[in-house]
């Protein structure tokens, strides 16, 4: 049995379950030990020739019966105990996928998802198996190994003492031999681990591999990781092997001893009154029939529990991994968020670093405000968009939401109230109407299709074959990155949020469209909050107030035209952007 604790609560809730199946597999290892002692007395009456037409009958009805037992308790214990194996796969996934969306920006970003994919499907296949298959296994080692040991040693003893040494070595063999193929089954799984992120990254990462043509050292790469998972799966298969082997070996030493000791003990005594008869050899050899199995079952057994208890360390670390951004004890509920976002004296560095990526922030955005913020490439635009999110911890006070500490509101509050449109688009697999209604529950064609006209894409949209009801590839592969990018603005105005934050999201689209959304924003936003993150001037030119970030430090901030007579650098890059728009146009 496996025991820990993120799944000793199981056995509680489904053991009911368990004491079905179990006792149904306890009548059907009796009641199959009845049947050789049937078989048993029709040789004996045979041989002595004192089986009469009415014994054979009842005999036939008896094993009848005892079939029909055997049959029916098999069909409970299956579903009773591998049925609720899956019952525990099914709830021990749930909660993972619970934990999973828990955890921070930090967790995932040491964390590959190959090696996370591995802990819900192998990880807890392997588990599933040790409820399953693993428990039934236990289970018939104790009662039907113990009650045919208990039947074979009734029979004659001789022949079970000397049967009983092979036992003792079989054990003995198993547990040194688990140890080892716990040890390698721990490695087998890093390796698939290993192999599931290389080939998941070289998906994602397909068209850059083909662009600069690297097909074949890409492919030679694999092989080495591939090379890596078959040695360390045939190691782990050789030494689980090896354990099989040994217990067929000892099974068949065993045989080899009860047939000759057996054969013996008839034949001194077929001239004598008969003390042990053809009929208690059949029984005898019957009984070992049905032990064979008990006994093949504690090898496979001490493997797949080894297997288990590697995969339950790698799901219990999972589970146990720290869920860093939770709400604060001291939690104030507010009815509604306004809209109003105060940087106060804010400094921050990443988990585990020493680098501040942002010092002593300070400017605040009026409720309904429309705020620009510009830099250049890792200034610390979108750390600012991260910390609004809530998505890493910050000190009392340095960032408030309509005056109150943002590490004192509800993370569902701040979040509920926000409409994001990130960075790095992400386009689910999945119809193009789900993808804009992702943040409804109910899928409202009128205003689904009213947001796409806002964001620009309607027309895109309707020039494909199922225009809304278009399955886009994982990922939005099928779309172009100024499709992703309206796609996502469209996702994010349909929520209709008291804060929309903008990281950078024309930067795939033409100016004209540009302007064209940012038109119809300045309609639809009004009086509500809008954060626009960009690289070009022209994109936040006519917000109300501009952030100038500078190597994490706000530089200046104003109007568009205030900037431009106070701030030196703000000013080379609109001459710099300037220049670069007006020598595009010269080319075409």
């Amino acid at each position: 049995m496996l025991f820990g604790r993120h799944i000793n609560k199981y056995y509680l809730k489904y053991g009911i379950f368990f004491l079905i199946g179990l006792a149904a597999l306890v009548v059907v290892d009796y009641v199959q030990l009845e049947i050789p002692n049937i078989i048993g007395n029709i040789i004996d009456g045979l041989e002595l020739k004192t089986l009469t037409k009415e014994d054979v009958v009842i005999y036939i009805k008896d094993i009848a019966i005892f079939g029909l037992i055997i049959v029916f308790g098999r069909f409970l214990w299956r579903i009773f105990i591998f049925g609720t194996s899956w019952r525990i796969d099914f709830d021990l996934r749930n909660n993972m996928f619970d934990h999973a969306e828990k955890l921070s920006q930090t967790y995932y970003s040491e964390k590959k998802s190959g090696g996370l994919m591995a802990l819900f499907i192998n990880d807890l296949n392997a588990i599933r198996m040790a409820f399953g298959p693993g428990l039934l296994m236990l289970f018939d080692i104790l009662i039907l190994g113990t009650l045919a040991f208990y039947r074979m040693y009734a029979l004659d003893k001789t022949i079970t003492y000397f049967a009983s040494i092979p036992l003792v070595l079989i054990a003995v063999l198993a547990t040194y031999i688990s140890k080892i193929t716990g040890k390698k089954f721990k490695a087998r799984q890093q390796a698939f681990e290993d192999m599931s992120d290389f080939t998941q990254e070289n998906f994602y990462g397909i068209s850059v591999i083909k662009a600069f043509v690297n097909e074949v050292r890409e492919i030679k790469a694999f092989s080495r990781i591939n090379r890596v998972n078959q040695e360390k799966n045939v190691s782990y298969i050789k030494a689980s092997t090896f354990l099989h082997v040994a217990v067929e070996m000892f099974i068949n030493i065993i045989r080899v001893i009860m047939l000759g000791l057996g054969a013996y003990l008839v034949y001194t005594t077929m001239s004598e009154e008969s003390v042990f008869t053809i009929g208690d050899l059949t029984r005898y050899i019957a009984y070992f029939g049905t032990l064979i199995w008990p006994m093949m079952a504690i090898g496979r057994l001490i493997n797949m529990r080894a297997q288990a208890k590697a995969s339950l360390d790698r799901v219990s670390a999972f589970l146990d991994a720290d869920i860093e951004i939770q709400d604060d004890r001291e939690v104030i509920n507010v009815e509604k968020i306004e809209g109003k976002i105060t940087f106060n004296n804010l400094t921050f560095k990443y988990p585990k670093t020493e680098k501040e990526v942002l010092k002593n922030i300070n400017f605040v955005i009026e409720k309904g405000q429309t705020v620009g913020i510009i830099g250049r490439t890792g200034s610390g635009k979108t750390t600012l968009v991260d910390l609004m999110l809530r998505l890493y911890n910050l000190k009392t006070c340095e960032l408030l939401i309509d005056d109150y500490d943002i590490m004192k509101l509800p993370i569902k509050t701040i979040r509920d109230a926000i409409g994001y449109v990130p960075q790095e688009n992400f386009i689910f697999s999945d119809v193009i109407r789900n993808n804009i209604s992702f943040s409804s529950d109910v899928s409202d064609q009128e205003l689904i299709k009213q947001m796409a006209i806002y964001s620009d894409i309607h027309d895109n949209i309707i020039d494909f074959p199922n225009q809304y009801d278009t399955m886009v590839g994982e990922r939005g592969v099928t779309l172009s990155g100024g499709q992703k990018q309206r796609i996502s603005i469209a996702r994010a105005l349909l929520k209709n949020p008291q804060i929309l934050i903008m990281d950078d999201s024309f930067s795939a689209v033409d100016t004209k469209t540009e302007e064209q959304v940012i038109s119809n924003l300045r309609e639809l936003r009004k009086g509500k909050t809008t954060i626009i993150i960009a690289h070009r001037i022209s994109t936040i030119k006519s917000a109300d107030q501009i952030i100038f970030i500078e190597n994490g430090e706000v530089m200046a901030k104003g109007t568009h035209e205030e900037l431009l007579n106070t701030c030196d650098l703000y000013r080379k890059m609109v001459i710099h952007q300037r220049l670069e728009a007006e020598l595009e146009e010269e080319v075409i």
